[in-house]
C-alpha cells in the first residue's frame, strides 16, 4: 500500500509578526531567554543537564521565597502545575474548600471535582477579595483538609489578602493551596512567612519566558500528604512520588528528611523526558531575576502600573479595581495585570483590533462573566517598562477616538 499526499501541505518560511504582548499573558521573552531556547541538546541523564536541574530549583527557591526542598519545575503550562497540586493533595474521601471569584479560581473547582473528594465551593463576586473573616467561616463550617485560592486572578485583575490565611489554616489544621500565576515575579510573593503548602506560577508572563514549563514548590506537610495517601494520585504524569525520584532522589517526602550521603551519589529515577531547552530558558529568567534583585524586580512592576493608572485617567479612564494597596499582602490591584472598564458605547474589540493592527500591540478583552466588560492589560517581567507604557497610552488615545470616544 502506498502513502498519501493528501495532506502534504505546501509551506513557506514561518514567518510571525513582531508584536508587543501587554495582554494577560505571555509576555514578550527576554532576548537572553530567548536565546537558550537554541541552546545545545544534551541527554536527561547528562551530568551537565543534572546541574542545570540543581540550579534551577535553587533559582526557584529564591522567586518563592522558600527553603522547600520540593521546588520543581512541572513539564507542562501553568494549568499542569494547577493540575499536579489538585491531584496530588486530593484523593477520595477529602474535603476541599475552593474559593471562587473568577476564572481561575473557578478553573481549580472545575478540576478539583474531578479527584474524588468532597470539594465546596464558595462564590464570591468576581472583582472582591476574600476577606479574613470569610475564610476562617469556611474552614470552621467545613473543616477540609485543603483550601485553594488564587492570590492574583487574571481573569479580574484582583490581588488576594494573605495577611493571616497561612496562620489560619495552620490553625484549623488545613493545607493551603495558592496560584500565583499572574503574580509571582511581579509582585512580593512569600510562600514560607505566608504558610503556604503548595505554590505555583507559569514562566510565561512575569518572568519573560515561554510557556511550556512551570515552578512549583510543596512544603514538607504536603509532601507528607502526597507520600501517606491511602490511594495513588489519580495522575501518573504529575505524581509527585515519582516526579520526586528524578527531580530531588535525595528527599523522603514521607517525613521531609535529606539523604546524608552525596547527593551525586543517589541515582536519579527517569520518570519522562523533561523540556531541556524549556528549563535552559527558565534558568535564565530566574539569573535575571537574581541580577535585577526581587526588591528592584517588585518596584519596577509597580512603578509601571503607578504610570499605566495615570496614564488610564488621562484618557478618561478608570480601572475595574478601585482599591491600590500598595502592601503586598493586602487585598487590591494586581499590579502586574491591570483591568479596565470599557466606556459605554465603546467596542472593546474594535480597539483592540486597532492596536494590533496598526501599531502591533496586543491587549485582551475580558473572559468569563467579565466578557465585553473590561480590557486586560498586562506589564510582566520584562515588558514593565516605562516606554512601552507610554507607547501603550499613545496609541490607545488614537483607538479610542477612532472608535469615538472623546478622549
Amino acid at each position: 500500500m502506498g502513502y498519501s499526499d493528501k495532506h502534504k501541505l505546501k509551506t513557506s518560511n514561518l514567518q510571525l509578526p513582531v508584536r508587543l504582548l501587554l495582554g494577560p499573558g505571555p509576555s514578550n521573552l527576554h532576548p537572553r531567554v530567548n536565546q537558550q531556547l537554541i541552546s545545545s541538546m544534551v541527554g536527561y541523564t547528562d551530568a551537565s543537564y543534572y546541574k542545570v536541574m540543581d540550579e534551577t530549583m535553587e533559582l526557584m527557591r529564591y522567586l518563592f521565597q522558600t527553603d522547600n526542598h520540593f521546588t520543581i519545575p512541572i513539564s507542562g503550562a501553568g494549568t499542569a502545575a494547577m493540575e499536579t497540586c489538585v491531584s496530588n493533595l486530593i484523593e477520595p474521601g477529602d474535603k476541599v474548600v475552593c474559593l471562587v471569584s473568577g476564572f481561575f479560581s473557578d478553573r481549580i473547582y472545575q478540576m478539583a471535582v474531578r479527584y474524588g473528594g468532597n470539594i465546596l465551593k464558595v462564590d464570591k463576586q468576581w472583582g472582591q477579595w476574600f476577606a479574613l473573616e470569610e475564610i476562617e467561616s469556611a474552614l470552621v463550617q467545613h473543616k477540609p483538609s485543603l483550601l485553594t485560592l488564587v492570590f492574583g486572578e487574571t481573569s479580574t485583575g484582583v490581588k488576594q489578602q494573605m495577611e493571616g490565611v497561612g496562620e489560619l489554616c495552620k490553625k484549623y489544621n488545613c493545607l493551603l493551596m495558592v496560584d500565583c500565576v499572574a503574580a509571582l515575579g511581579g509582585v512580593p510573593v512569600f510562600v514560607d512567612d505566608w504558610k503556604i503548602d503548595a505554590c505555583y506560577t507559569g514562566t510565561q508572563k512575569c518572568l519573560s519566558g515561554p510557556p511550556g514549563i512551570s515552578p512549583l514548590t510543596f512544603s514538607n506537610a504536603a509532601c507528607h500528604k502526597i507520600a501517606t495517601r491511602k490511594t495513588p494520585v489519580a495522575n501518573w504524569y504529575l505524581d509527585c512520588n515519582l516526579l520526586g525520584g528524578y527531580w530531588c532522589p535525595e528527599f523522603n517526602l514521607a517525613d521531609g528528611t535529606i539523604a546524608k550521603e552525596e547527593k551525586s551519589t543517589i541515582p536519579k529515577r527517569y520518570h519522562h523526558t523533561t523540556p531541556a531547552n524549556l528549563l535552559y530558558s527558565l534558568r535564565e529568567a530566574l539569573v535575571l531575576l537574581v541580577e535585577e534583585g526581587l526588591d528592584n524586580v517588585w518596584k519596577r512592576h509597580q512603578d509601571a502600573a503607578i504610570l499605566l493608572y495615570a496614564g488610564l485617567e488621562s484618557l478618561g479612564l478608570k480601572p475595574f479595581v478601585p482599591q491600590l494597596n500598595e502592601a503586598p499582602e493586602k487585598g487590591g490591584r494586581l499590579f502586574s495585570l491591570t483591568t479596565v472598564n470599557i466606556p459605554d458605547g465603546v467596542d472593546g474589540k474594535m480597539v483592540m483590533k486597532y492596536l494590533l493592527d496598526n501599531f502591533n500591540i496586543e491587549i485582551a478583552g475580558g473572559i468569563g462573566a467579565f466578557a465585553g466588560k473590561v480590557w486586560r492589560i498586562g506589564l510582566m517581567g520584562q515588558n514593565a517598562n516605562p516606554g512601552n507604557i507610554k507607547l501603550l497610552i499613545s496609541s490607545l488615545s488614537d483607538a479610542l477616538k477612532v472608535n469615538g470616544f472623546n478622549c
